[in-house]
């Protein structure tokens, strides 16, 4: 009985030593083999050049330093006339003179970032004045912060231009 345990034992054992060298050769084989899976593709010559659709617009405009929008002369008039001729139609939130405390009012620059309490004071640009302006690039938008009209970066919350007072 003794012998067959001692035997039992030592089977068990070889099984032991015969899963760990399973498990490192497993472990040596993927240590090897990771460089190689992280190689990428050759420089063969089935490569092809990605397709490219892009105008030649497109190419002068990614050369060309990015201007940063601005108010025109033309648009700021157009805009201060349109609020003093439309001051009794205003909608609620725009009606309403309200003024910033000075602290906050010279947070109101040209390239600063609007400050988070003064995001919650932001008022839509009116539609129809809207229609009349120039047409303002992707992710820039116009607001109204207390009577000053913003032209501002929607993902950054920088102000690009400030036409101040703009409510009578």
């Amino acid at each position: 009985m003794i012998e067959e345990r001692i035997a039992s034992l030592q089977g068990d054992i070889t099984m032991i030593r015969i899963v760990r060298c399973l498990a490192y050769a497993t472990l040596v084989l993927a240590v090897v083999t990771a460089p190689a899976w992280s190689q990428g593709k050759g420089k063969g010559p089935e490569k092809v050049p990605p397709q490219d659709d892009s105008t030649i617009g497109d190419k002068v405009r990614e050369v060309l330093p990015a201007s940063q929008p601005v108010f025109a002369t033309q648009e700021v008039t157009l805009i201060r006339n349109w609020f003093q001729t439309n001051r009794s139609n205003l909608p609620p939130g725009l009606a309403k003179r309200e003024t910033l405390p000075p602290g906050l009012q010279k947070q109101l620059e040209k390239n600063g970032a609007l400050p988070p309490g003064l995001q919650k004071k932001i008022q839509p640009f009116p539609p129809e004045l809207e229609r009349q302006l120039s047409q303002v690039p992707t992710g820039y938008k116009r607001v109204v912060i207390a009577g000053n009209v913003i032209l501002m970066d929607t993902k950054t919350s920088v102000i690009y231009d400030v036409i101040r007072a703009v409510i009578p």
